[in-house]
């Protein structure tokens, strides 16, 4: 039996991460910057900044170039890793530029250094904008080739001390298969570390969820197209699958 949507899951969160994939920005085509999702994303995230948390956000760039495919199309691992990485620095400026015209104060963090676009990232500083009330967003993962923007929210949730990491996809849940190729995939409302790792189940890959494990560090996946389902996710509501000790 799964909760309803008016159900507590916990306390309101204070501090989170949250982790947005490059394709959610893509929308339908799949490929650059949907301004309609970009404005109905910056939208979800003011609502909550509104109500006090303190938000920080992880940015893929899938949605530009993604380091693997690269790898695979014969580029070397690390040169299409590190495109990835800029990539990812296009998204955030988008992300803050939407945010700033909502009069959100936003930083962008980046593992690369470019200082003409984003602060290095110093995770105390990092620190010292949320406890302002400003949004941070880390752009260029984690300055790493081989390392993706999972792992990079795993670890900077951790280093700025975020109570949880909230990944944004666009299902309900966490399933067992892929729900728009098997019709009876089952979903899961709660889950362990070691189940999503012995599973093989799409959460976050096998490094996050290893960090995540090691420091009890919650995860939740929810839908982030579903309609103030990350307020309500925020306020403490059973929203999503919660991956858990």
């Amino acid at each position: 039996m799964y909760p309803t949507k008016s159900e507590k899951r916990c306390q309101p969160y204070k501090r989170i991460l949250l982790k947005l994939s490059g394709e959610a920005l893509a929308g339908q085509s799949g490929f650059g910057i949907d301004t309609d999702i970009l404005n109905e994303i910056s939208k979800e995230i003011e609502d909550i900044h509104n109500s006090g948390v303190e938000i920080a956000i992880v940015l893929g760039g899938g949605n530009i170039f993604r380091g693997i495919k690269g790898a695979t199309a014969g580029m070397d691992r690390a040169s299409a890793d590190y495109m990835g990485m800029l990539a990812t620095v296009l998204n955030c400026l988008a992300l803050q530029d939407a945010l700033e015209r909502r009069n959100v104060h936003t930083r962008v963090q980046s593992a690369i250094e470019m200082q003409e676009l984003a602060e290095p990232y110093i995770r105390r500083k990092a620190v010292r904008h949320l406890e302002k009330q400003r949004v941070v967003i880390f752009g260029a993962g984690t300055g790493n080739p081989y390392f993706t923007t999972d792992t990079t929210a795993a670890l900077r949730a951790m280093e700025v001390s975020a109570e949880v990491v909230i990944k944004a996809t666009k299902v309900d849940y966490v399933y067992d298969a892929d729900p728009e190729k098997v019709p009876n995939a089952k979903p899961f409302e709660t889950l362990t570390y070691l189940d999503v790792l012995s599973k093989g189940l799409k959460v976050m890959d096998s490094t996050a969820i290893s960090l995540c494990m090691d420091n009890q560090l919650p995860i939740v996946v929810f839908n982030l197209h579903e309609r103030n389902a990350l307020k309500r996710l925020v306020a403490g509501e059973a929203i999503g699958t919660l991956v858990k000790g």
